[in-house]
């Protein structure tokens, strides 16, 4: 007889297996063994939203063999990840197993290591009702909205669409920055930048025009510009002032969920998701030459940034070690967490701060290695001491015109020897300049006037996108990464590069929702959602009565919408094709069925004509110059091929584009990545270039 521990995942009961010993049973759940099936709404709204749970479909077998193990043992732990949808899977569990939810059965890990386990085991309590009853609320509002509002979108635009209470937001934000950028009106400004050295020096630095003794001056346009121009013909430039000063730059905190998914996706190009399975594996375990199955990050689903005591002194010793102690803060740091923050676990660490990334290097996949070396190398910065820079602000003065430069140099390193945060777009800071001082003459070597527009404000990035769901309270850290990969897939948004950009489809989508359903796409009805949701988490409110509050308004809504849109199917440009249909003359439009799109007659019923639809992407094959046609793996993504095909045989993961090869005249194919590159397959010629070039 032994003790029967359920975790979610296989790598996870491994880890733990080790640690534990032969006095245990540790095995996998393989995620949520029960939930609300998924062809029907099974929530029943005229008896307080009564969800009807089963096991889920294929799981049939795996919870027999759970029943069977915990029949057999002495005891059951169910030991779950350590958040609501983790609490949710030990009480499902607990139910199909039959076990008495007033007994210490559930255990938790922040970390799976010896340290972690040994804490985790030293704590058994009682399933958190409060936290189910979240993850349940969450759970069936989702379920309302989808069910309930993806058939009134499929009847009046397309068939197949979907509604989510949090992805339709995203794509809101995302469609409102497009409109924002098409109604952007540039404006002209300019600059003038005087290049200027000490007259008995040969060092040049740069200093930007400022105003004059009145004050900051705006130039608006090339006249006059050229009338202050004119006004320095001749003029003396003079140092009028020189300011010094000390910066004391302090590193950012540990990782929270959010703020790891930004970081990855801009210093790493990790989507979300890509990001969060390296993650998971990084917390659940991996076999370390010499060390056994170790898990080597703390809890990946968190909003916190605190950090134990014990964690911060052994970086402490680490950084002593390794860099000094210069390098120590005069104290410890500590960092508070967001305001509505559920603060449930510590933030994102390495569980052994000594272990390095080069130590463990061989031992992981190149995902594993590059994420555990940004969350190792942003917590030990984190502990740092700050980086101290030398300022330098200069005033020139020439006639009764002011130009500034400004500079600095590294007096101490600090935390930025190990790390320094990806920004979306750089910070212009001046570099060093010459040894100046006040009323020093000086030698102007060129000036010049330029012209500039004001720019429309950045599509969103994923990780710019990630930063605003979080900001306004959308969502949580364990959901970003599948909204983003929702909007997506499901054709509402498409990446241009890093960026993210509306479909026709999203656009249309949210109009439609903006204009019936205006509390659905609503930023801040949405973050209020979320808030009720953690005051039934910290069971300040009841989670029946909070679906009652937002079920109300939301089926009236949806009547009134049906009522007021009876008869209506909404077109899009994009369905329409230049495919004619043989047997009518009209243009073809895409359909989606259930096995996917195809093309039909729009004549429908007088004519029923429809064909097989093939995307293509309007670039020729490199091959034998048919059509490129765009096509998807059973995990969705996207490979190249000829429309040729079976007679030529040309493939590739890379696009095919519109550029022709310049020494061959064939199409070049594009290669993504941090530098992206064109270049030819055909066999002896050899030629690529840059996106740069």
């Amino acid at each position: 007889m032994s003790k029967l521990v359920i975790v979610e995942s296989p790598a996870k009961a491994k880890t733990i297996q080790k640690y534990l010993g032969s006095g245990y049973d540790v095995t996998a759940s393989m995620g949520h063994v029960r939930d609300l099936p998924e062809n029907r709404l099974s929530v029943d709204v005229k008896h307080d939203f009564k969800p009807k749970y089963e096991v889920i479909k294929g799981k049939e077998g795996l919870v027999e063999k759970l029943k069977e193990k915990a029949g057999k043992s002495d005891s059951v732990l169910l030991a779950t990840d350590p958040d609501r949808e983790g609490e949710a899977i030990s009480w499902h569990l607990a139910y199909l197993l039959g076990l008495d939810t007033a007994k210490k059965n559930r255990i938790t890990f922040n970390e799976i290591t010896k340290t972690g386990i040994s804490a985790g085991m030293k704590a058994p309590r009682t399933i958190d009702q409060n936290l189910v009853n979240a993850q349940q609320a969450r759970r069936i509002l989702d379920r309302l909205v989808g069910y309930k509002l993806s058939p009134f979108l499929s009847q009046k635009i397309r068939h197949g669409l979907s509604a989510g209470r949090v992805q339709s937001v995203a794509v809101r934000l995302i469609v409102d920055r497009e409109e924002e950028i098409h109604a952007f009106v540039p404006k002209e400004y300019w600059s003038i930048e005087a290049k200027l050295s000490p007259k008995d020096s040969n060092e040049t630095f740069t200093a930007s025009f400022y105003g004059d003794e009145n004050g900051k001056l705006q130039i608006t346009n090339k006249e006059q510009s050229d009338r202050i121009l004119a006004d320095l013909d001749g003029a003396e430039f003079i140092v009028a002032n020189v300011k010094k000063g000390t910066r004391r730059k302090s590193p950012v905190p540990p990782f929270s969920t959010s703020t790891m998914q930004q970081e990855a996706s801009r210093r790493l190009g990790f989507q979300a998701r890509r990001t969060m399975k390296a993650a998971q594996e990084l917390y659940e375990g991996v076999e370390i030459e010499g060390m056994g199955a170790i898990g080597l990050i703390t809890y990946m689903r968190t909003d916190s940034l605190r950090i134990s005591e014990e964690a911060i002194q052994s970086a402490a010793d680490y950084i002593r070690g390794r860099w000094g102690e210069q390098y120590l803060p005069e104290k410890p740091r500590h960092y508070k967490s967001r305001a509505n923050a559920q603060d449930g676990h510590e933030a994102i660490r390495p569980t052994i701060p000594s272990l390095s990334p080069d130590k463990v290097k061989d031992s992981l996949s190149s995902d594993q290695y590059k994420l555990y070396k940004l969350v190792w190398e942003r917590f030990l910065a984190s502990q740092m001491a700050n980086c101290l820079q030398s300022t330098v602000q200069v005033t020139v003065q020439a006639k009764n015109y002011l130009f500034k430069a400004s500079g600095y140099t590294v007096t101490f390193d600090g935390f930025t020897v190990l790390y320094e945060e990806a920004k979306d777009e750089e910070e212009k800071e001046g570099g060093t300049l010459p040894a100046l001082k006040k009323n020093m003459p000086l030698r102007l070597r060129k000036i010049a006037g330029n012209q500039h527009f004001t720019l429309p404000p950045p599509r969103y990035t994923e990780a710019s996108l990630i930063k605003a769901l979080e900001e306004n309270g959308i969502g949580r850290p364990s959901t970003y990464a599948v909204t983003i990969s929702n909007i997506t897939a499901r054709e509402y948004v498409v990446r241009d590069g890093k960026s993210l950009k509306p479909t026709e489809l999203g656009e249309t989508v949210t109009k439609l929702l903006k204009e019936h359903f205006p509390q659905i796409v609503n930023v801040k009805f949405t973050a209020q959602v979320e808030s009720d949701l953690d005051n039934v988490q910290s069971g300040k409110s009841d989670w029946v009565q909070e679906l009652h509050k937002f079920y109300g308004d939301f089926d009236k809504t949806l009547t009134e919408a049906k009522e007021s849109m009876k008869g209506v199917k909404i077109q899009l440009k994009e369905d329409v094709t230049d495919v004619i249909c043989e047997k009518c003359g009209r243009h073809m439009v895409i359909k989606t069925g259930r096995y996917g799109k195809f093309l039909a007659c729009p004549g429908y019923p007088e004519c029923k004509n429809v064909k097989k639809y093939v995307e293509t992407n309007g670039a020729e094959c490199p091959k034998c110059g048919g059509k490129v046609v765009i096509k998807h793996t059973k995990k969705g993504r996207i490979f190249y091929g000829c429309s040729n095909y079976p007679k030529c045989d040309f493939v590739s993961w890379d696009e095919p584009t519109m550029e022709k090869c310049p020494r061959c005249g064939k199409t070049l194919l594009k290669k993504k990545g941090k530098h992206p590159k064109y270049y030819c397959i055909t066999t002896g010629c050899g030629y690529e270039k840059t996106e740069e070039e």
